[in-house]
C-alpha cells in the first residue's frame, strides 16, 4: 500500500511536468486534453455535498453531547481566526518592508468586468440558515448552509430515542463509508485530471515572461509571505501546540496539496483532504468531518494574506497615502471578508473591492493585479488547504487523540 501511495505522488509530479510542456508547445491542441481536467473537477464537485453532509452528520452524532459540540466548535473558530490573522500580519510586514508597488509598471492594468455583489458579514450569517434545504443541496456555493443543517441534523440525532438514534447513526456512518470509497476511486484519476487542468491554465497565459518581469516583485512578496506562513508559522503551531511532526503531516498531504494547487479550489479538493487527514494523518472522522468542511468555507489564510498584500501594492503603485489606520482597517476587513467570500464567484477580487471600499480607494485600481491573479490563486489555495489540515491535527490532539503523525 505504501508503494502505491508513492507511485501516485510521482504520477502527479510527472503529470505536472508534462502538462506545463504541453501547455507551452501545443496551445492550439489544448482542447484534446482540457476535457480531462473538466471531467475530474466535475467528479470531485459531484461528491462534495453528499460527502460533507454524511461526514458532518456522522461526526456530530458520534460526538454524543452538546457540550462536546460546543467545545469543538469554539476550538475550531479560535484556530481559524488566529491563523488567518497571523497570515495577514505576515503579508503586511513583508509588503511594508519590500514596497513592491513603488515604481510599478501600470501598463499591465486590465479592465475590470462587473464583479458579483458581495454580502455584509451580518447578511452572510443570516443566509447560513437556508430557506429551502433542497435548493441548497443543489448549489455547491451554499456550503455554510449545508454545514449548518448537517450540524443541526446530527445534533438532534443524539436527542432521538434509542432505536431511532441507533438506526440513523448507523445509516449515516454507512453513507459516509460509501462516499469515502467513491472518493478513493476518484483519487486514482488525479494525475490525468491535473494534467488537463494545468495544461489548459498554462496555455491561457500570454506574454508570461514580460508579465513576470513587470509584476515579479509583487508576486515574489506574495509567494514569500505564503511560504513563511506555510513553512514556518503553521509547522510551528503543529509542533508546539499540536505536538505532532509537521513533516510527517506534510508527507500525508502531498496529493491534496498538489490537487489544490492545480484546481485552485478548496471545495473541490475537500474530498481528497478528508481522505488524507483521516487515513494518513490519523485524525478521527468526528474531528475531520467538522473542522475540514468548515475550514474549506471560512478559513482562507492564503487568500486573506493575498488580499492584504494586493491592496497595499495597489496603494503603493498609485501613490496613495497609506496611514497606520488604513492598514488596521485593511487587516480587520481582510479577516472578516474572508469568512463569507468562499461561496462567491471570483471571491478574491470581490474581497479586494470590499477592502478598497472600506478605506475609500477607487475600485478600478483592482485591475492592476488581475494579470497575475490566476497564477497566484493556485498558491494561495494550496496554503488554504494546508492550514485546514493543520487545524484538524491541532484540534484532534487537543481532544486527546492519538495520531499517526504525532511526535
Amino acid at each position: 500500500m505504501k508503494i502505491l501511495k508513492i507511485q501516485l505522488h510521482w504520477q502527479i509530479f510527472i503529470a505536472l511536468v508534462l502538462s506545463i510542456i504541453y501547455g507551452i508547445f501545443f496551445k492550439n491542441q489544448i482542447h484534446y486534453v482540457a476535457w480531462l481536467g473538466e471531467v475530474f473537477l466535475r467528479a470531485l464537485k459531484m461528491i462534495i455535498i453528499p460527502l460533507i453532509f454524511s461526514s458532518i452528520v456522522s461526526g456530530v452524532a458520534n460526538l454524543g453531547s452538546a457540550e462536546n459540540l460546543g467545545r469543538l466548535g469554539a476550538k475550531t473558530i479560535l484556530y481559524y481566526m488566529s491563523t488567518s490573522t497571523l497570515a495577514i500580519i505576515t503579508g503586511l510586514f513583508l509588503v511594508n518592508i519590500i514596497q513592491p508597488g513603488s515604481g510599478a509598471d501600470l501598463n499591465f492594468t486590465q479592465k475590470v468586468e462587473e464583479l458579483p455583489g458581495s454580502e455584509t458579514l451580518g447578511q452572510t450569517l443570516i443566509n447560513i440558515i437556508p430557506d429551502n434545504i433542497f435548493t441548497v443541496f443543489s448549489d455547491n456555493t451554499k456550503m455554510l448552509s449545508v454545514i449548518f443543517f448537517a450540524i443541526l441534523f446530527g445534533f438532534f440525532i443524539t436527542q432521538a430515542s434509542g432505536k431511532s438514534k441507533a438506526l440513523l447513526t448507523d445509516f449515516f456512518n454507512g453513507l459516509f463509508d460509501v462516499m469515502m470509497k467513491i472518493t478513493l476511486f476518484i483519487i486514482k484519476f488525479t494525475p490525468l485530471g491535473i494534467f488537463g487542468l494545468v495544461a489548459a491554465k498554462v496555455a491561457q497565459q500570454e506574454n508570461l515572461i514580460a508579465l513576470l518581469q513587470s509584476m515579479g516583485l509583487y508576486m515574489g512578496v506574495v509567494l514569500s509571505a505564503l511560504a513563511i506562513h506555510s513553512i514556518i508559522t503553521l509547522p510551528l503551531i503543529i509542533r508546539l501546540i499540536g505536538r505532532s511532526n509537521p513533516w510527517k503531516h506534510f508527507s500525508s498531504m502531498k496529493t491534496p496539496l498538489l490537487t489544490a494547487w492545480s484546481t485552485s479550489s478548496s471545495s473541490a479538493t475537500l474530498p481528497l483532504t478528508m481522505e488524507a487527514v483521516e487515513n494518513k494523518s490519523g485524525v478521527s472522522n468526528k474531528i475531520s468531518s467538522f473542522t475540514l468542511p468548515l475550514g474549506a468555507t471560512i478559513n482562507m489564510d492564503g487568500t486573506a494574506l493575498y488580499e492584504c498584500v494586493a491592496v497595499m501594492f495597489i496603494g503603493q503603485a498609485y501613490g496613495y497615502d497609506i496611514t497606520i489606520m488604513d492598514q488596521v482597517i485593511i487587516v480587520i476587513t481582510a479577516l472578516l471578508a474572508s469568512i463569507g467570500a468562499a461561496g462567491i464567484p471570483m471571491a478574491g477580487l470581490v474581497m479586494i473591492t470590499i477592502i478598497l471600499t472600506a478605506i475609500g480607494w477607487p475600485l478600478e485600481s483592482v485591475g492592476l493585479i488581475l494579470a497575475v491573479d490566476r497564477i497566484l490563486d493556485m498558491f494561495r489555495t494550496a496554503t488554504n488547504i494546508w492550514s485546514d489540515s493543520c487545524g484538524a491535527v491541532v484540534i484532534a490532539k487537543s481532544e486527546g487523540e492519538s495520531l499517526k503523525v504525532e511526535l
